[in-house]
């Protein structure tokens, strides 16, 4: 069964990226609000067991065959502020490899209150 845990008030998140941490059941999850939308990722690491979510957000890097760079500001990922692993904020996917990936959950607005369901 889905609970719904009380995160903060939608105040609390004043620029675009911006996070709040909720420990919920002895799980830490950061709540980011990015372009108008809640996302919520726990906040560990799975190589060292870092918190995840206490790394820079950021877009996705990519080169071509041509050794072209391109900078994607729509993909949001934070970064590992250990190492730099990343990981796809709205789906939980390592950018560096598929076997890894953090679990997500769904976030809830009622008025002004964000709640995550888990």
């Amino acid at each position: 069964m889905v609970a719904r845990h009380e995160v903060a008030k939608t105040t609390d998140f004043e620029a675009d990226g911006d996070r709040v941490f909720v420990e919920i059941n002895e799980l830490e999850v950061a709540v980011f609000w990015i372009d108008g939308e809640y996302h919520a990722i726990v906040n560990y690491c799975p190589h060292q067991g870092a918190p995840l979510c206490e790394g820079e957000l950021t877009g996705q890097s990519t080169v071509d065959e041509e050794w072209n760079w391109t900078y994607d500001e729509t993909e949001r990922h934070v970064r590992c502020p250990w190492h730099g692993w990343m990981f796809d904020v709205t789906s939980g996917e390592c950018t560096d490899t598929e076997q890894y990936r953090m679990p997500t959950y769904d976030v809830d607005v009622d008025g002004d209150t964000v709640y995550l369901l888990r």
